[in-house]
């Protein structure tokens, strides 16, 4: 066995991995929320008579990043 087949077996970077992916989808998805929502506040104020369009087009692109993002973290727990 090599020195690096050795430390792989000692050192279980399985979690280490899981954990940061897990906070890079949860990292992810609050940019993309957050720009989402800045966005559409800066478009409300634009034309406020479009708010109810503008408010239900980003209440479902926010459920679909949250989903995406809840499937992110999910999938690495599943990956221990």
């Amino acid at each position: 066995m090599t020195v690096l087949n050795v430390l792989l077996e000692v050192i279980n970077l399985a979690p280490v991995g899981a954990s940061l992916g897990a906070a890079l989808a949860a990292i992810g998805a609050a940019f993309g929320i957050g720009r989402i929502g800045g966005n559409a506040m800066e478009a409300i104020a634009r034309q406020p008579e479009a708010a109810g369009d503008i408010r239900s087009n980003m209440i479902i692109s926010a459920a679909l990043i949250e989903g995406v993002a809840l499937f992110a973290v999910v999938t690495c727990f599943l990956a221990l």
